[in-house]
């Protein structure tokens, strides 16, 4: 039987107060959620960059305040509907199982770090039967991110046997999920990072080569790489931007591509036209935030499926609502390897 909507329940709440974040677990009702069709009892969530930057007084993250974080979340619907169509051969409601990600969830509307959520129909994806809400989460947008920019690369024409794929970043959360998903689809992974101890973990998840970060362009002080360098790789993620994003399209092979959704390194790119008309190279970049409904529903298939991450387990840890300041700050400092799930309060 479908849970009933709670009279109140827990959120975790950042509010802007002159020119500091107050960060705060509150108790919320259901009138304190914004607009929208279907309402989920909330179980699992997880942390990404972005939810820390939501936590910054200067973030640019946060368009409303208070706001409750949390850019994924997965749980079970108990009011509402999701029409069928765009993926759905049928209607979702009550007792369903759902994942919701991207869209405006975190920044501009109430998102997963609280028991109750309330989202448009338009943004729901049905949870696929081989996952539970934790292992939705597990995956979440980093694995959603590095699922979509494969298929911006297979679409641009790469096949496993092309040779060698770069992956830089490769520690965080969607470089992680990056390496796993293309090591399980036979291609040969490079991963780049700037935590040589993760070296040995890196290679569990299935890169064939783990390089130092400042091989890849990414040392603090990498000057701007050269308009073309040797030709090395025949596809890349990119999980960093600034000049390891430089680096990266100077050293594709002749027609490769990077699909780029990073910029931990800066939103600066300093780069020449030199790749894009010697060498006919692609820039994809990756917006996860936005896909269309159809294509989320889709992919989330795939992530279920042939595309699931290996050691998915291995790359998660978990925390609760107590635990969440720290983990925030700690993903913004770069001290997070792999994924971390946010379990709410039963």
């Amino acid at each position: 039987m479908p849970a009933a909507v709670p009279e109140r329940f827990r959120a975790f709440v950042v509010e802007r107060r002159d020119d500091d974040v107050v960060r705060s677990v509150r108790d919320l009702t259901p009138d304190d959620l914004p607009p929208g069709d279907v309402t989920i009892r909330v179980t699992h969530s997880s942390v990404n960059y972005k939810d820390g930057l939501a936590t910054l007084p200067h973030g640019k993250v946060a368009r409303i305040s208070p706001l409750v974080p949390g850019i994924d979340l997965a749980g079970e619907i108990v009011e509402g509907r999701v029409p069928a169509g765009d993926g759905l051969d049928r209607d979702l409601g009550p007792g369903d199982r759902v994942l919701v990600h991207g869209y405006a969830l975190g920044s501009a509307h109430h998102g997963g770090y609280a028991q109750l959520a309330r989202v448009p129909a338009d943004w729901v994806v049905p949870l696929p039967p081989s996952l539970t809400p934790r292992d939705a989460m597990a995956i979440g947008t980093a694995g959603y991110t590095a699922a979509l920019s494969l298929q911006r690369l297979e679409h641009n024409g790469l096949r496993p046997g092309d040779g060698p794929v770069l992956v830089t970043g490769a520690s965080g959360g969607v470089g992680a999920m990056a390496v796993s998903i293309l090591a399980g689809q036979g291609y040969e992974v490079v991963a780049s990072t700037g935590s040589p101890d993760a070296a040995d973990w890196l290679r569990d998840l299935g890169a064939s080569e783990v390089v130092d970060r400042a091989e890849t362009g990414g040392a603090p002080d990498a000057p701007a790489p050269k308009p073309l360098e040797r030709q090395r790789w025949a596809g890349a993620v990119d999980c960093v931007g600034g000049t390891t994003l430089a680096w990266t399209l100077a050293t594709l092979r002749i027609g490769a591509a990077v699909a780029a959704s990073g910029n931990i390194a800066g939103m600066a790119l300093s780069t020449s036209v030199a790749p894009f008309i010697l060498r006919g190279v692609s820039l994809l970049g990756v917006d996860s935030a936005n896909t269309p409904i159809g294509l989320r529903r889709q992919l989330w298939q795939r992530l279920a499926d042939d595309w699931r991450p290996a050691g998915l387990e291995a790359m998660t840890s978990e925390v609760g609502h107590d635990e969440l300041p720290a983990t925030l700050d700690a993903i913004l400092a770069g001290r997070t390897r792999g994924r971390v799930v946010v379990r709410l309060p039963d």
